[in-house]
C-alpha cells in the first residue's frame, strides 16, 4: 500500500472514532427535522403546516423528540422522501441507517470521480478529509449533502459519458429534493443537450406530481407562492447571520437594519439592498452563461465544474454542509491543473470547508473565498468577452435590478415595522408570537435557545416562565378571566392555566370556548381585526363595524396575523415576521386611528380595486 493509501486510511479511522461517532450515538441533530417531515407524510399531514414553527415543533414532541428545537424551512415538499422509508423506526435507529447509507454514498462518490479522472481514489480522499469541517458536520448533524454530492457526481458521469437523458433526470431528482439542481437546466438548454434538458423535465414533473399525490394542489400552490420566494431571497431563520455566509446574507447584513437580528448595519439603505440583490445575481449568471457559450455545446468538464461553483456561490442558503458539494467541482479542475493552480484549489477547497474562528465570522470568510474561486476558473472564459457584450451584460442587469427594487420597495413601505412599535426587544429570541392580553399584562409565546416559554409583560418589564415541556399558545378568553396555555410534553398535549398571583400553572379543570386568533373584535365592539391571505401572505386588516369600511393595517411580502386588542380598544397588537425568517415573527403594537393603506398613502391598494377588496374583507368576516 502506498503511502497516500495509508494516510488515507488513517484520516478515515480518525473520521470514524470522532465525527461518524458522534453523529452515530446522538439525536439531538439536524435528522430529527427529516425525520419528523418523514413520519408526518405517513400520517398525511397537510404540507402547509409543516412550515408552521410551532405546529412542527409540537409534531417532534409527538414522535418521540422531546428537547430539540426543529423546523422543516426552508425544505422542499419532497426533502423528506428518501427519509420515508426509515419512519416506522425510532429516530436514533433511524438516523443510524441514515449514517450508514451516507457512508456507502461517499465511497461511491469516491468511486466515481476516480474512475472519471483518472485521479487516484486515495488521492481524492485525502483532500475530502482534509475539508474536514463540513465532512463532520453532515455526519454529526445526520444532514443530507453527502447524498446531494452524490447525486450531482452520478449526473456528471452519466452526461460525461453519453447517457445525457439518465444525467439530466439525477438533476432534476435533486432538483426536486433541495432545488440545487435547477439551474442545470440552463446549463443543459445552453449547450443544446436537448436529452439531458428532456430527463430534467420528466424528473421534475415526477418530482411535481408526487408532491401533489401526497399532498394536494393546493399545498403544492401554497409552497411554491409562498415559501419558495421568501427561501430564495433568503428570508430564513436569521437572515443577516454571517454563519449564513451567503451574498444575499452579506448585503442585508451591510445594509438592511432590523431590531435585533441587525441592529446596526454599515448602512441602513433598503432600497440599496434591494437592488444589488438581484444586480449580483443576474450578472453572475449572465456572465457565467455566457462564458460556457464560449466553449460551443459540447459538453466539458471544466465548464460544468465552474457552473457548478456559481451555483453555490449563487445560493441563498448556506451552512458548513453545505461545501462538501464543491468536491465535485474542485476535483474536475484539478484533473489538468497547473502546480500553481493546483495548489489554489486545495487551499481554497479546505479553506471553504473547514471551521471559521466566531470573530472572523462577521467578515463572511467563505463567501469571498468561493467568490475568488468563481472568478480566477472563469478568467479564462471571460478572455473572449467583447466590450459591447459586457456593456449589454450590464444594461441588462441593471434594468432588471430597478425594476425588481421598485416592486420590493412598493411593498417594503407596508410593513409594520416602517410605522409601528416593536414590543419587547429582546436579542436572543427567536420568535414572538399569539399574544393574550389580560388585566395582569401581555401574555406571549417566545422561542429561546432552550424551548418554547411564556413571556409576560407588565410594569415594564418582561418575566420568561419555563416549565417541563414546550409552552404553546396562550390564550385570554377574557379581559379578566384566567390565561390558558398548552403545554407539550411525552408526547402529549395539556391545556393549562397560568396564575399571574403564584406564577404557576395547573391543569385546566375544564375546556374553554377560546376564541380563533385570526379575527377579534375589540372590547367596545367598533372594530374587527382579522388576518387575511385574499393577496398572498397573512395581511392584518380593521373593519370597523359599523360602516363595513375596511383598512389595511400592516402589508408587504410576509405574514401579518395573532391580532389582539388591549382594553381601550384603541391598540392594536399583532405578530409580524416582515424583515425576519419565514414565520418567525416578533409582536408590534399599533395605535389607532389608523390611516388608510390606500394609493393615497403607502400605494399597496388603488382606488380601482378598494371596491373588491373591501367586498371581498367583508364577505370574508
Amino acid at each position: 500500500m502506498t503511502k497516500a493509501g495509508i494516510l488515507a486510511l488513517l484520516m478515515l479511522a480518525l473520521f470514524l472514532a470522532t465525527s461518524f461517532r458522534k453523529g452515530w450515538t446522538r439525536d439531538e441533530t439536524d435528522f430529527p427535522n427529516y425525520y419528523t417531515a418523514a413520519v408526518l407524510v405517513t400520517h398525511h399531514a397537510p404540507l402547509r403546516d409543516y412550515y408552521d414553527w410551532t405546529w412542527f415543533q409540537r409534531q417532534m414532541n409527538y414522535v418521540g423528540i422531546e428537547h430539540q428545537l426543529g423546523a422543516y424551512l426552508p425544505q422542499t415538499p419532497l426533502t423528506m422522501l428518501p427519509i420515508v422509508p426509515f419512519a416506522r423506526f425510532p429516530v436514533h435507529t433511524a438516523k443510524q441507517i441514515w449514517l450508514a447509507l451516507n457512508l456507502i454514498f461517499l465511497a461511491a462518490t469516491l468511486w466515481i470521480l476516480a474512475k472519471a479522472t483518472g485521479i487516484r481514489i486515495e488521492y481524492i480522499a485525502i483532500l475530502m478529509f482534509l475539508g474536514y469541517g463540513s465532512l463532520q458536520s453532515n455526519f454529526r448533524l445526520g444532514q443530507y449533502y453527502v447524498f446531494l454530492l452524490f447525486l450531482l457526481t452520478l449526473a456528471f458521469y452519466c452526461v460525461d459519458r453519453g447517457k445525457s437523458a439518465a444525467g439530466g433526470f439525477l438533476c432534476g431528482v435533486v432538483f426536486g429534493l433541495k432545488l440545487y439542481g435547477g439551474p442545470f437546466l440552463l446549463y443543459f438548454v445552453l449547450k443544446r443537450n436537448w436529452k439531458a434538458a428532456a430527463g430534467m423535465l420528466a424528473a421534475t414533473a415526477i418530482a411535481v406530481a408526487t408532491a401533489i399525490a401526497l399532498f394536494g394542489w393546493a399545498d403544492v400552490h401554497f409552497y411554491a407562492s409562498q415559501i419558495l420566494p421568501r427561501s430564495l431571497e433568503g428570508e430564513v431563520i436569521d437572515p443577516y447571520s454571517s454563519r449564513i455566509g451567503t451574498l444575499t446574507a452579506f448585503l442585508r447584513h451591510s445594509l438592511v437594519m432590523e431590531g435585533d437580528l441587525n441592529p446596526e448595519p454599515p448602512w441602513n439603505a433598503p432600497a440599496v439592498f434591494f437592488f444589488l440583490r438581484p444586480f449580483t445575481t443576474v450578472l453572475i449568471l449572465a456572465f457565467t452563461l455566457f462564458g460556457l457559450a464560449s466553449e460551443g455545446k459540447e459538453f466539458h468538464r471544466r465548464g460544468f465544474a465552474w457552473f457548478t461553483i456559481a451555483i453555490v456561490l449563487l445560493s441563498s442558503n448556506a451552512a458548513s454542509y453545505t461545501y462538501i458539494l464543491l468536491l465535485l467541482p474542485v476535483v474536475l479542475l484539478l484533473e489538468h491543473a497547473t502546480p500553481r493552480k493546483t495548489i489554489f484549489l486545495i487551499a481554497s477547497y479546505i479553506a471553504l470547508n473547514f471551521f471559521v474562528l466566531p470573530e472572523w465570522q462577521r467578515f463572511f470568510p467563505k463567501l469571498w473565498i468561493l467568490a475568488a474561486l468563481f472568478f480566477v476558473e472563469g478568467r479564462e472564459f471571460w478572455r473572449s468577452f467583447s466590450p459591447k457584450l459586457v456593456a449589454s451584460a450590464l444594461a441588462a442587469a441593471i434594468l432588471i435590478a430597478a425594476l425588481d427594487a421598485r416592486r420590493h420597495m412598493s411593498v417594503y413601505v407596508l410593513e409594520p415595522g416602517r410605522h409601528f412599535q416593536r414590543i419587547a426587544l429582546d436579542q436572543g429570541t427567536y420568535l414572538s408570537t399569539y399574544p393574550a392580553v389580560s388585566s395582569a399584562g401581555l401574555f406571549y409565546q417566545a422561542m429561546v435557545r432552550s424551548g418554547y416559554v411564556l413571556r409576560w409583560l407588565h410594569d415594564g418589564q418582561v418575566e420568561e416562565f419555563s416549565f417541563y415541556g414546550q409552552v404553546f399558545h396562550p390564550v385570554a378568553p377574557s379581559f379578566y378571566g384566567p390565561l390558558y396555555l398548552e403545554l407539550v410534553k411525552n408526547r402529549a398535549s395539556t391545556t393549562m392555566t397560568f396564575d399571574p398571583t403564584t406564577k404557576e400553572i395547573a391543569p385546566a379543570t375544564s375546556t374553554p370556548a377560546l376564541p380563533t386568533k385570526d379575527s377579534v373584535v375589540s372590547p367596545d365592539g367598533k372594530w374587527v381585526a382579522f388576518e387575511s391571505a385574499e393577496f398572498g401572505p397573512k395581511q392584518m386588516w380593521l373593519r370597523n363595524t359599523m360602516s363595513g369600511k375596511v383598512q389595511l393595517v400592516a402589508g408587504g411580502n410576509c405574514n401579518n396575523s395573532s391580532p389582539a386588542w388591549e382594553e381601550d380598544s384603541h391598540t392594536l397588537i399583532f405578530a409580524s415576521d416582515c424583515g425576519r425568517g419565514i414565520g418567525m415573527p416578533v409582536l408590534y403594537r399599533a395605535n389607532l386611528p389608523l390611516q388608510t393603506h390606500t394609493n393615497v398613502g403607502f400605494g399597496l391598494i388603488t382606488a380601482a380595486d378598494w371596491s373588491t377588496v373591501t367586498t371581498v374583507a367583508q364577505n370574508r368576516h
